[in-house]
């Protein structure tokens, strides 16, 4: 599947597109930037076109587009890439709310075209195994989820402190146990209330948490934030044994991942198979394409759906959250 990159990030430049050159399923056509400089520089170091933003959706050469800019340009341009005729798989968030999120997604549906979100972590398999641990019964009934992403402050010119961009924590890391509570306990949930730290110049969430309740009664705990030292895990406790997961959104592609099971009187650790999630999200997203677009693949309604349930949540959590204001 040959890919058009729109925008030149250094998450693009450090990860995405280099996985994306070695990829056997994926192939780099051209870069579209707004700097013609910087542009050049990535379309030298892959081996592809260079060209602007604008030029990029008109190639005929081009099948799919993988967006990179700000979050706060998520949704237009994945837009502009769908009116286009190009498949699209953007970086987290799809868009900065759900209304947003529900027009892009009508928009793929309309056109029949693939529309995904990069959450590498949904592709790797040790959620399939906690899922499989839930359906089995292992757990018995669930009571209780609890996911955290948390990282240290960011370089003071980071995108992700300027929320005209789409900036704050919640957007950029507080996502990750959304979502994962939604893949976990399924559609549905509801914000019973929320709190975050923000910052007193200009209102950017710092951190934050959010108490959710599926229809189930399953409740769920949820924190984020990037004035912390590292977490990345999740747990689901249930009436009979309890799941916990450590490097569960970012895990390296060498990290063999041990799933730790609880139960009254016993403890079993599963370690897994070490997985590349970002080689199979791009294997995935082509696989999708491949089987002829998004009507071929009743799958894909899920993705999308999910999408906008974790804006929805999202949208929630910024209109319920307590705030506390705090310098930076």
């Amino acid at each position: 599947m040959r890919f058009g990159a729109l925008g030149t990030s250094s998450f693009g430049w450090r990860r995405v597109l280099p996985a994306m050159s070695d990829c056997p399923q994926t192939e780099l056509v051209a870069v579209g930037g707004r700097s013609p400089e910087r542009t050049q520089r990535f379309a030298d170091r892959f081996g592809c076109a260079a060209a602007s933003t604008e030029a990029l959706l008109e190639r005929d050469d081009i099948d799919a587009v993988y967006i990179s800019l700000p979050p706060s340009l998520h949704g237009e341009w994945a837009a502009r890439a769908l009116h286009a005729g190009k498949h699209v798989l953007v970086e987290k968030p799809i868009a900065t709310t759900a209304d947003e999120a529900r027009a892009v997604v009508a928009l793929a549906e309309s056109r029949d075209l693939v529309l995904r979100e990069n959450f590498m972590f949904l592709h790797h398999p040790q959620h399939d195994a906690v899922a499989a641990m839930i359906a089995e019964g292992r757990l018995g009934g669930l009571r209780s989820f609890r996911g955290a992403f948390c990282f240290p402050p960011l370089p003071a010119q980071d995108i992700r402190y300027v929320p005209g961009l789409g900036g704050g924590a919640l957007l950029d890391a507080g996502v990750y146990p959304l979502r994962a509570a939604v893949l976990l306990l399924g559609p549905g949930l509801r914000v019973a209330g929320a709190t975050t730290r923000v910052r007193r110049s200009d209102g950017l969430d710092l951190s934050g948490q959010a108490l959710l309740v599926s229809p189930s009664g399953v409740l769920a705990s949820v924190e984020f934030g990037f004035e912390h030292t590292y977490g990345s895990c999740y747990s689901l406790w249930g009436a009979g044994a309890k799941v916990t997961v450590d490097r569960a959104f970012t895990p390296p592609a060498g990290y063999q991942p041990e799933l730790v099971l609880e139960e009254q009187d016993h403890v079993e650790k599963f370690t897994l198979p070490a997985a590349d999630q970002l080689s199979r999200s791009l294997a995935g997203f082509a696989a999708a394409v491949a089987a002829g677009g998004a009507a071929a693949d009743p799958g894909e309604a899920r993705w999308r759906q999910d999408a906008i349930a974790t804006m929805e949540l999202v949208d929630a959590v910024r209109a319920q959250a307590v705030p506390v204001t705090v310098e930076g």
